[in-house]
């Protein structure tokens, strides 16, 4: 298959912070094609939580090193969802990981309208490291740090 018809899987999220969850998304993404990574605005964060934990520069810059990853885009959605993004780019698939199911996820009717072919599940059908888990402990300075026998890369 030549690169000009490789399938194109698209992932969003906030990616505020990137964390091991999304990292697993992508990786198992990239499985099925190139990855477009649809990063929500600061404003949709704001909406969604009520603060920005990295702004969207940021979060771009990570994004886009991450390997599988052919393009990082911003997206309209003050609609709420991404629905612009997959008009604009008419991915392959569409692809959700963690808690994201038919009936809560509003793209699945532009996704079958146009011919996207959505995945479910991907990285994982759980939901790990939320994003909110991981601000809330930022939020309790009381916890004693953890020590952890960590692997060491093997680049």
């Amino acid at each position: 298959m030549s690169e000009e018809n490789k399938p194109t899987v698209m992932v969003s999220g906030g990616f505020d912070p990137v964390h091991v969850g999304h990292i697993r998304m992508i990786r198992e993404a990239a499985k099925y094609g190139d990855v477009i990574v649809i990063a929500n605005s600061d404003e949709w964060l704001h909406r969604e939580k009520g603060f920005i934990f990295m702004e969207f520069s940021s979060r771009y810059e990570i994004l886009d090193s991450l390997k599988g990853v052919v393009l990082v885009d911003s997206v309209n959605d003050s609609d709420g969802t991404v629905c612009d993004a997959i008009s604009r780019h008419k991915p392959t698939y569409f692809a959700n990981g963690g808690n994201r199911r038919k009936d809560n996820t509003p793209e699945v009717m532009l996704c079958k309208k146009i011919g996207v072919e959505l995945l479910w599940g991907i990285g994982g059908e759980e939901k790990v490291a939320a994003t909110a888990d991981l601000t809330r402990k930022t939020r309790n300075f009381e916890l004693p740090p953890q020590r952890t026998s960590s692997k060491h890369s093997e680049r």
